[in-house]
């Protein structure tokens, strides 16, 4: 750690190591030797160094090497010091999955995410882990690829592995799978998904409103006829945002006629493949909007249409969902319903961290429910000239 004047102090343990990878000599600790109690034969197999071996190095009992390890606030001062440099001085690594599972507790935080290619689950992952590495615990991140089966695997994979909690972004509904991580112990904490409140907690955003939003802006540009795509349409974040769409127009004095695209999966292949879908209508048919479920799709949107020779938005306008980094940096920007991705994953961690302390305090936890409000920004993929904005709220 720096001291007063800006200079870095090590103690005796890292310049142990210092000595032991770079070949420095330590004059203070030049006399510490192998003590009593130790056989010679220590030095020469440091590959098999054990806890054992660092406690008779030390002079102490193995419960005091532990003690320096797990709650070294315990240990006075003068044998702290003699066991770290023991550590050191022995180059032993302690075992931690070995040392988690004596005692029966892990220092990982586990996410399981429905794409791990889309930018907005990586920035939950981002979000959280911010969160994650200052209480002192990793990160493990799992793909379940939107696929359930391979969902319930992950999840009963990380029971096994027994990790402190799992922060959850759910494809379908909770099968019994979560409910036996909650009966086990491990804490489950929803993202991207509202939970009960007598079971979960969750943060999400508001989808109904994201898609009201979406669909009322693309209403004001005059547009009556639009194309909701994305899919499945199970998913409950579809479903939102669908039923925003469906708000917008029930409540605006123009109403729209929806063309409903549901799409196997929420990336660019898929949007690109509901642009030739919507390009091979009629003209009399063929929608003038199109609002995507996410950015993905309205990326292999964009790029659809403008391989069909059709201009953004002047024959076609688009609206996304997420604002990823890339909606923006688009060949034509992208309007796009921002939600607070960083935000989302760091306030999920929070609440896991919260209901882990509570599990080790044996008290009981009030499940809580955080839901953002989304904004839109308007870019050039949806605004006509001279009508552009830059956040539209509520």
């Amino acid at each position: 750690m720096p001291n007063a004047r800006g200079r870095v102090r090590y103690n005796s343990s890292q310049l142990l190591l210092f000595e032991q990878f770079a070949g420095v000599r330590n004059p203070g600790l030049k006399n510490f030797n192998s003590g009593p109690g130790v056989s010679g034969r220590m030095a020469a197999r440091k590959a098999t160094v054990s806890m054992k071996d660092v406690a008779a190095l030390a002079g102490v009992s193995l419960g005091t090497v532990s003690n320096v390890l797990n709650s070294p606030d315990i240990v006075a001062e003068p044998t702290r010091r003699r066991v770290e440099l023991a550590i050191a001085k022995l180059g032993w690594i302690p075992n931690e999955p070995a040392r988690q599972l004596r005692a029966g507790r892990s220092r990982s935080i586990a996410m399981v995410v429905m794409d791990i290619a889309n930018p907005f689950y990586t920035d939950l992952v981002l979000g959280a882990e911010n969160c994650v590495q200052e209480r002192g615990y990793a990160v493990q991140v799992a793909n379940s690829a939107q696929d359930a089966e391979r969902e319930t695997a992950q999840l009963l994979i990380l029971m096994q592995q027994r990790v402190r909690g799992v922060l959850l972004a759910p494809i379908w509904g909770l099968d019994d799978r979560v409910r036996q991580l909650k009966l086990r112990g491990i804490p489950v904490v929803l993202m991207d998904r509202a939970g009960n409140a007598s079971d979960f907690c969750s943060v999400s955003t508001d989808d109904v409103e994201g898609g009201r939003l979406a669909v009322e802006h693309l209403l004001d540009q005059g547009h009556t006829k639009i194309a909701l795509v994305g899919g499945p349409g199970n998913l409950q974040q579809v479903r939102d945002r669908r039923l925003g769409a469906e708000l917008a127009s029930s409540r605006h004095e123009i109403s729209a006629r929806f063309l409903v695209i549901s799409t196997p999966h929420l990336d660019v292949d898929a949007g690109i493949r509901a642009a030739e879908d919507i390009v091979s209508l009629p003209d009399w048919e063929r929608p003038t909007a199109v609002f995507a479920a996410n950015d993905l799709l309205a990326i292999g949107l964009l790029q659809g249409f403008v391989t069909a020779g059709l201009q953004v938005p002047d024959d076609m306008a688009i609206v996304g969902y997420d604002d990823i980094a890339f909606a923006a940096a688009a060949a034509v920007p992208l309007s796009s319903v921002r939600q607070p991705r960083l935000a989302i994953g760091c306030r999920a961690a929070e609440l896991l961290f919260d209901e882990i302390e509570a599990i080790d305090r044996d008290e009981s936890h009030d499940h809580q429910q955080i839901r953002f409000t989304p904004e839109l920004v308007v870019r050039r993929s949806s605004a006509k000239s001279g009508n552009l904005q830059e956040v539209v709220g509520t």
